[in-house]
């Protein structure tokens, strides 16, 4: 699969947000990347621009690729309720992303590595798939033989990593029990929704 392995601080500088952490670069350089990033920053963006840029933004934040995450929308569609809502809840409830909340990794590209290189179990059975979706009362874990793997060790043992109310985390087993899909003001990414509708309604 085709997945974009250049700088992401070009990514974060196009959309003038952080959306991989904490960057540097951004700090200094906060204008679109490109000959003409200073001229484009001025320009003003039309109402699709707008839509459109929010779904490129919510799919580098994710990880996914154009197909991934528009059939991930047409299930938020079928959910009922605000899809929307629905639709950020589905990329929350992916095993690459539960991962990275839980703190085993310190990047969603990072736990979608420890995912495919079957480092991490899902109700003690080894799960390779970082698309997989998780269901309330699921045990993730790290492989016992992957519990002394300095990524991990490195990225448990930072201060910073947060907590969050829809997972529950036993540091001494190194597993994260996943309670239930998180309600739309626990999400913290910063991502309008309500535009990605608008586009896909369009």
């Amino acid at each position: 699969m085709g997945r974009y392995i250049g700088p992401k601080t070009k990514i974060a500088r196009k959309f003038g947000e952080a959306i991989f952490g904490a960057d540097r670069i951004l700090e200094r350089r906060n204008f679109p990347p490109g000959q003409h990033g200073l001229a484009r920053k001025r320009k003003k963006v039309s109402e699709y621009g707008q839509q459109l840029n929010e779904k490129q933004k919510a799919k580098c934040t994710y990880g996914l690729l154009e197909k991934q995450f528009s059939r991930t929308y047409e299930q938020a569609a079928r959910m009922g309720g605000i899809t929307g809502e629905n639709l950020l809840k589905l990329l929350e409830c992916r095993l690459d992303n539960v991962v990275y909340r839980l703190g085993i990794a310190p990047t969603r590209a990072a736990a979608r590595q420890l995912v495919s290189h079957c480092h991490i179990c899902v109700n003690g059975n080894v799960v390779n798939i970082p698309s997989y979706s998780l269901k309330a009362g699921d045990i993730v874990s790290v492989r016992e033989k992957s519990k002394s793997l300095e990524v991990i060790t490195a990225s448990l043992s930072g201060a910073s990593r947060s907590r969050y109310a829809w997972l529950e985390w036993d540091g001494a087993a190194m597993a994260g029990k996943f309670l239930q899909r998180p309600e739309r003001e626990e999400i913290p990414e910063n991502i309008k929704e309500q535009l990605i509708v608008e586009l896909y309604s369009k």
